[in-house]
């Protein structure tokens, strides 16, 4: 997995690619976690996520009940197999996807 972000302002694009699982969500929690402050506006960049386990998606639905409290998420560019998962785990009834 590889991570890069983008900061404005208040306003942070987190992109994603690769496999999110249990060896890697720890690294993408803590780097959501370490970039938080003051950040109202969350979007995950997924284009290049090739893979998500229920690791990867515990990060997701903690990065949401965090952001529920400061702002708003949203997934971006999301593909087809990812969005299968999501699908599955009724987590797009719970995410904001774009």
């Amino acid at each position: 997995m590889q991570l890069s972000s983008n900061r404005e302002n208040n306003r942070l694009v987190l992109s994603v690619s690769g496999r999110v699982d249990t060896v890697t969500a720890p690294e993408l929690e803590k780097c959501i976690n370490d970039n938080m402050e003051g950040v109202t506006e969350l979007i995950l960049d997924l284009k290049d996520m090739t893979y998500t386990s229920s690791a990867g998606l515990r990060v997701l639905l903690k990065a949401q009940k965090l952001m529920n409290k400061q702002g708003a998420m949203k997934l971006v560019n999301v593909n087809s197999d990812v969005m299968e998962v999501l699908e599955m785990t009724g987590f797009t009834d719970i995410l904001t996807i774009e």
